[in-house]
């Protein structure tokens, strides 16, 4: 789940962009969203920023003031930086109003609770270069994007051809956007990395679980793991040792609000191979990779059953070597009642 409450509503479209092949060592994240009819939990409008995952700042229309996250901390920035950043919150929140009445109206929309999303932002990315966003959602799906590279604008309909025209013969938009995504943001990117160094280069241990679905002939596992950080891991799943990628199906890693990610990987096996099939997790981390199997309900109750039937034998031993302690205690006592009866066994077999 994108942390942030009311961003729940329908990035998962705009998340899609986190997903790709390409590998970031950092990246600077900024989600808008407005919503027409507020509720509550659901504030008119939200601003959220993060880095690598990590809340920077939020903004909100309930309390109408940007607050700094867990990585801002560090930064020592004064109060006019954040009254600045205050007033451009609440400058968006008219603009996102304003914008989802202009939205209805295209749409022929005449009320109904409605959704206007933002994603923009930059990633460093392992070879040195960068690369940037950004893209507009309406009510979860796709309506206009910023191709750095061409320097156009993508309508996803009729509706946002409109947008689109207006800001291509603008002109002064793409170069506005080309410029903040190539050097503002990266340059942000660059200080908040250096702010929470210590944040960013810690290291989580994924927590993996491996789960099992039974039909008649098919057997579908699944291999979660989450709570781990940084974000890049590799999950597979292997059969005999051999990885089995063209069969495996992928989720993307995802957030959480912790400043984790999570994702998963299923595949489908013949219920009789189940044995045979290992999921493996590659993190940083991790010394190794780890791999770990799925153990069925029948599995598990042998197990568990052995280890009562194990313990059971340690008791039975116990209370044997007790009760022959005590019946030779019998056999010599009244040597008990003298000074070297508090001596070891060694001392009362020299008396």
């Amino acid at each position: 789940m994108v942390p942030g409450g009311a961003l729940g509503l329908g990035l998962g479209l705009l998340l899609g962009v986190l997903g790709g092949a390409a590998i970031e060592l950092h990246s600077l994240r900024y989600f808008y969203i407005g919503v027409s009819e507020p509720s509550p939990g659901v504030p008119q409008f939200v601003i959220v920023v993060y880095v690598d995952g990590n809340l920077i700042s939020r903004y909100d229309s309930e309390t109408g003031r940007m607050v700094l996250g867990r990585l801002d901390e560090g930064t020592n920035l004064d109060q006019q930086y954040w009254d600045r950043e205050t007033q451009r919150g609440q400058n968006n929140q008219q603009f996102y109003r304003c914008g989802l009445g202009t939205l209805r109206g295209r749409y022929n929309q005449s009320g109904g609770a409605h959704t206007l999303q933002l994603m923009y932002g930059c990633d460093l990315l392992e070879d040195g270069s960068t690369r940037g966003y950004w893209q507009y959602a309406y009510d979860g799906r796709d309506f206009i994007a910023f191709d750095t590279d061409t320097m156009t604008f993508t309508a996803a309909d009729a509706a946002a051809q409109i947008t689109k025209r207006k800001w291509e013969a603008d002109g002064t938009v793409a170069e506005r956007q080309k410029h903040y995504l190539q050097n503002t943001c990266v340059e942000w990117l660059t200080k908040y990395v250096s702010y929470g160094q210590a944040v960013l280069e810690r290291k989580e241990r994924p927590t993996v679980r491996v789960s099992g679905q039974e039909t008649p002939g098919i057997l579908t596992l699944h291999c979660r793991a989450y709570g781990f950080y940084p974000r890049p891991i590799t999950v597979s799943w292997l059969k005999d040792g051999e990885v089995r990628d063209h069969e495996t199906e992928r989720g993307s890693i995802a957030p959480n609000s912790d400043g984790t990610y999570y994702t998963w990987a299923s595949i489908t096996a013949r219920p009789e191979e189940k044995d045979k099939y290992r999921c493996r997790v590659e993190h940083t981390s991790l010394p190794e990779p780890g791999l770990f199997a799925w153990e069925s309900e029948s599995n598990l109750l042998a197990i568990v059953l052995g280890v009562i039937a194990a313990i059971l034998a340690v008791i039975a031993i116990i209370v044997g070597v007790i009760l022959k302690q005590r019946s030779g205690k019998k056999g010599y006592g009244m040597a008990s009642s003298t000074d070297r009866g508090t001596g070891s066994s060694a001392q009362v077999m020299n008396a």
